[in-house]
């Protein structure tokens, strides 16, 4: 029988407190509004829940589809959003946008993006490498928001010889940032290998003055209580956990206000949230085809570890209408209760990739001259 932990503090973002300790990581495709709205209905509401990372530049231009993105449903009372950027300017603009236009209420900045096309303009994970740009991005940031509180999500570095982590803290402390992520891989590591959680309790000695968040490696409540517990950190960040199991907030929730509410749902109803999840993807996109169409990513994450048989799969990740979708699910064993092990890891997991950094990037992190306006995506989602 698993033992409760006390219930820790609420976690405090500028004037916002999160009733539970949990973060929703951005991730490109996934972390849209009707995601957003399941995640948030399982927690009770007791969490934050962030959008995909929107590009600064897409935004100031008023991109169709990033304007798409950063809808936010009405239920949403902590409208969260990530910016991605480089140019401290077009950062400025685009956060002074969201507050002259009330975008949103909280504002992350991205510094952790280990995708080569973000990295290899010196974006993401790769430009707390050079520590005055960092720097400059942060100022800018903090006296464009106002009263809005911003915070940033980074990796530990670029690769074990070139650790930026605790820099890039002590500057946040001093930039007026509210709050600090910390996933515990480098940006070599992408997603393979075991986060480095000893590091996010050494960021958290580093920086006591603000919140610092845990990221990496939490696939149940239990391990978020863990790395709380072993860390000292003041919330955790849960991404790849989540996939096609929005109801982990749930289990977060519940381990963290001391009900220990657990869900293991039975395959039937993971095929009502899978309806369901479909059902918003296309209302929000004004499309059911798309809706289901963009659904499918989804189909291998809701089925992890149910006996579907491989055919099954293929034709449910070829449905284009709610009908086809409802009804191949119904062929299913639908009173397969949840099964063992699909609790544990999921998503992407490749490791020890050679990093893409823009030539001579690493041969002086005080010189910031490699990174041009071609840095900035004109594109939002990552």
């Amino acid at each position: 029988m698993t033992t409760l932990a006390p219930a820790p503090p609420a976690l405090r973002i500028g004037p916002h407190t999160v009733q539970a300790p949990v973060v929703l990581a951005p991730m490109a495709g996934i972390t849209n509004a009707p995601f957003r709205t399941l995640c948030r209905e399982f927690s009770g509401d007791r969490g934050l829940f962030v959008s995909e990372m929107i590009t600064t530049r897409a935004l100031v231009e008023r991109n169709e589809k990033t304007m798409q993105l950063i809808h936010f449903d009405a239920s949403e009372t902590l409208r969260s959003i990530q910016l991605y950027g480089v140019d401290p300017a077009i950062v400025g603009k685009a956060v002074r946008m969201i507050v002259d236009e009330d975008l949103a209420d909280h504002i992350d900045l991205n510094f952790g993006c280990p995708v080569p096309k973000v990295t290899r303009k010196g974006g993401g994970s790769a430009l707390p490498y050079k520590r005055p740009l960092l720097r400059a991005i942060l100022r800018e940031a903090v006296a464009q928001a106002g009263d809005l509180p911003v915070t940033i999500k980074m990796r530990k570095g670029i690769d074990d010889d070139h650790m930026t982590y605790l820099d890039a803290g002590r500057i946040a402390v001093e930039e007026g940032i509210s709050a600090v992520a910390l996933h515990g891989r480098t940006t070599a590591q992408h997603y393979g290998g075991t986060a480095d959680w000893d590091a996010v309790a050494r960021l958290k000695e580093h920086v006591p003055e603000i919140p610092v968040l845990g990221n990496g490696d939490v696939w149940s409540a239990e391990d978020a209580q863990r790395m709380m517990r072993e860390t000292g950190c003041d919330g955790v960040v849960v991404g790849r956990g989540c996939l096609g199991r929005p109801w982990l907030f749930g289990d977060l929730a519940g381990a963290f206000d001391g009900t220990g509410a657990r869900q293991m749902p039975s395959l039937r109803e993971v095929a009502a949230v899978m309806v369901r999840h479909a059902t918003l993807l296309g209302e929000w996109m004004g499309d059911e085809s798309r809706g289901v169409i963009d659904f499918r990513k989804h189909v291998a994450w809701y089925l992890k570890g149910f006996a579907v048989g491989s055919e099954m799969r293929k034709s449910l990740a070829v449905t284009s209408t709610l009908e086809e979708l409802s009804g191949q699910l119904q062929r299913l064993d639908l009173d397969q209760p949840w099964p063992d092990g699909a609790d544990g890891p999921r998503g992407r997991t490749s490791g020890n990739n050679r990093v893409a950094l823009p030539d001579g990037w690493l041969d002086d992190p005080d010189d910031c001259a490699g990174v041009g306006a071609d840095a900035e995506l004109d594109t939002s989602g990552g």
